[in-house]
C-alpha cells in the first residue's frame, strides 16, 4: 500500500531501552515512515541520546518534549498525532523492540474503518540486559532458542515468537478481547482525530483501552495481529501497575462502555485550545 505512515513512541526516562527500540526501527524492511518520540518530560539523557542517534540514523525522527508535570502521556500522544505526517499511525512504547517486519505487517494489514490490535512477548530482566544492537540487527533478539539460552522462561506467549505464516494468521483468530494496546496498535489518523484522540484526564494508565472503546463505538472495528506484528517487551523495574490506577481514572475509563460514547471533550481539541491561549 502506498500511504505514508507515522510511528509514535511514548517515553519517559528510559533512554537505554529507547535506544534499543530505535535500533529495531532502523532495521525494518519497510522504510517509508516518520518516527515521532512523544516524550513526557524525560531528563537530558534522553535528549542527548536522540541527538547523537540522529547523526547516524537514516530515519526521519521528531522528538517532542514538554516539562514533566505528573504523568501527561495522553497529552503528548495527542501532540504527536497532530505532528504526524502519515495518514496511518502506529503506536508503541519505549520498551518494545520491533521485529524487522513489524512496520510492514501493520501497513499491509491495515483496512479502512479498522484499527489493529497487537501484543508483545515480555522478557525478563536478564534477557533485556543482554540484548544489544547486534542481537537486534541479526534477529537473535526474537529467536526463541537464543532467548531461552539467555534466561527466557517457558511462557505461553512464546508462540508469538515462533509462529510464521500461515500459522500466525490462524492464531490471530483465537478469541480474545479486541482492545487498543498502547505498546502495539495502529489506526487511521482521521479515525483517531474523529473521536478527539486520547482523553487527557487519564494520567495513571489505561488511556489506550479508553480510546479503543470510543473507536469501536464510532464504528471502527478491531483486527487482531498479535501473532503477526511481533515485538519483545523489555523488562521495566517499575512498570505500569494496574492496582495503582485511581478510582477517578477508572471512572473515566469506564465511561465509554457505560455510555457508548465515541468522543471526549478532553482530547486533541482541548490541547489545541490550550496551546492557542498561551
Amino acid at each position: 500500500m502506498s500511504f505514508p505512515t507515522s510511528i509514535i513512541i511514548s517515553t519517559h526516562n528510559s533512554h537505554e531501552w529507547l535506544q534499543k527500540v530505535l535500533w529495531g526501527y532502523e532495521n525494518q524492511n519497510y522504510k517509508r515512515f516518520q518516527l515521532i518520540i512523544a516524550d513526557d518530560g524525560s531528563d537530558n539523557r534522553t535528549r542527548e541520546m536522540i541527538q547523537d542517534y540522529r547523526k547516524i540514523s537514516r530515519m526521519d525522527i521528531i522528538h517532542l518534549w514538554h516539562e514533566r508535570n505528573g504523568c501527561q502521556k495522553s497529552h503528548m500522544l495527542n501532540k504527536a498525532i497532530m505532528h504526524a505526517r502519515g495518514d496511518y499511525l502506529i503506536f508503541t512504547e519505549d520498551n518494545c523492540i520491533p521485529r524487522f517486519d513489524f512496520v510492514k505487517t501493520h501497513v499491509h494489514s491495515a483496512r479502512p474503518h479498522h484499527f489493529l490490535s497487537g501484543g508483545h512477548s515480555k522478557l525478563p530482566m536478564c534477557c533485556s540486559l543482554q540484548i544489544g544492537e547486534e542481537e537486534i540487527l541479526s534477529d537473535e533478539a526474537f529467536n526463541i532458542m537464543w532467548l531461552q539460552s539467555h534466561g527466557y522462561p517457558t511462557y505461553p506467549k512464546k508462540l508469538r515468537l515462533i509462529a510464521r505464516w500461515p500459522f500466525d494468521k490462524l492464531l490471530n483468530l483465537i478469541p480474545t478481547e479486541n482492545r487498543w494496546n498502547g505498546h502495539n496498535a495502529s489506526g487511521w489518523k482521521n479515525d483517531i482525530i474523529g473521536v478527539n484522540g486520547f482523553d487527557e484526564r487519564i494520567r495513571s494508565g489505561g488511556e489506550d483501552l479508553e480510546l479503543g472503546d470510543r473507536l469501536k463505538h464510532a464504528g471502527i472495528k478491531a483486527r487482531r495481529i498479535r501473532y503477526s506484528a511481533v515485538c519483545v517487551h523489555l523488562s521495566h523495574e517499575s512498570g505500569f501497575n494496574d492496582g495503582l490506577v485511581s478510582d477517578t481514572t477508572r471512572e473515566i475509563q469506564n465511561q465509554p462502555r457505560q455510555n457508548n460514547s465515541r468522543y471526549t471533550e478532553y482530547g486533541i481539541n482541548q490541547s489545541k485550545q490550550n496551546a492557542n491561549s498561551l
